[in-house]
Order: structure tokens, then C-alpha cells, then sequence
């Protein structure tokens, strides 16, 4: 797989800033949550998406111990270790230690991070040391 432009993926990701956060919701300007922002990027630069992604449940990271969306990512996506993660790439978060990744964001600089967070607006922060201490796996966005 050729990975897409990564100023293709930056565009399509900052297009999003401002879309408040809805639980699994993909709707530019209405809603998002960090997976619907995941999967409207692909749209905008892949095309459609190949696989149905099913309601879930809040807790779902805390019901199994699987990499869910490491294992997802890994069947569409080009995996890339994290410390050669680069703008453009979609990094996946623990949010605790030792538990499965569940947050997604794209990394939009060498330091800045796009992502929706709950309660908050999709937004580009700094990539803090709190914030690349979570980074459990990185991948990049095929071409079309």
C-alpha cells in the first residue's frame, strides 16, 4: 500500500475543528467522536469506508482485553512504528496504562496533535509528554 498525502489528511482532519463531540457520531459541523473523526477523514481522503463500524458502548475498552481498534486499523491501514509516526498519521491512545488503546487522533505537526475529545470540540493541541507517553500504535491513511 502507498500511503495518501499527508496534506490531504491534515486538511481533511482540520476541516472538522470546531464539530462539537457526539458519542459515535460522523457528521462534520453536527458531531464526532474521535473514531467518527478517524473514519470521516478516510472517507474524504481513501473514499468509502470498507467495513461497518457497529454501535458500542462506552465501556467497550474496559470488556475485553483485545486491540480492537489496532486489529481494525491493521487490516486497512498502513502501520508505522511510533517513533516514525509522522503529520498525517493516526495515533492510537492508552489512556490508562496497560489497557487497550482507545482514543484516536492525527498527528498534524512533529508536535501537534488533531483529535475530538469528550466534552470539548474537535481541536489541535500541543503534542504534550503526557500525551506521546499514550501513544500505543501509529498508522498512516492509504491512497486511494
Amino acid at each position: 500500500m502507498t500511503p495518501a498525502d499527508p496534506g490531504r489528511v491534515i486538511a481533511a482532519a482540520r476541516s472538522w475543528l470546531g464539530t462539537l463531540y457526539h458519542d459515535q457520531a460522523s457528521l462534520r459541523g453536527v458531531g464526532c467522536d474521535c473514531l467518527g473523526l478517524a473514519r470521516a477523514v478516510w472517507r474524504e481522503v481513501v473514499g468509502p469506508e470498507p467495513i461497518p463500524i457497529p454501535p458500542y458502548r462506552r465501556d467497550w475498552g474496559e470488556t475485553s482485553p483485545r486491540e480492537v481498534l489496532a486489529d481494525g486499523a491493521r487490516r486497512m491501514m498502513i502501520e508505522v512504528p511510533r517513533a516514525e509516526a509522522g503529520p498525517g498519521a493516526l495515533l492510537l491512545f492508552r489512556m490508562i496504562p496497560r489497557a487497550i488503546a482507545k482514543h484516536v487522533g492525527i498527528l498534524t505537526g512533529p508536535a501537534a496533535l488533531l483529535h475530538a475529545y469528550e466534552r470539548l470540540v474537535v481541536i489541535e493541541e500541543p503534542l504534550t509528554p503526557s500525551w506521546r507517553r499514550r501513544i500505543a500504535f501509529a498508522f498512516l491513511f492509504p491512497q486511494r
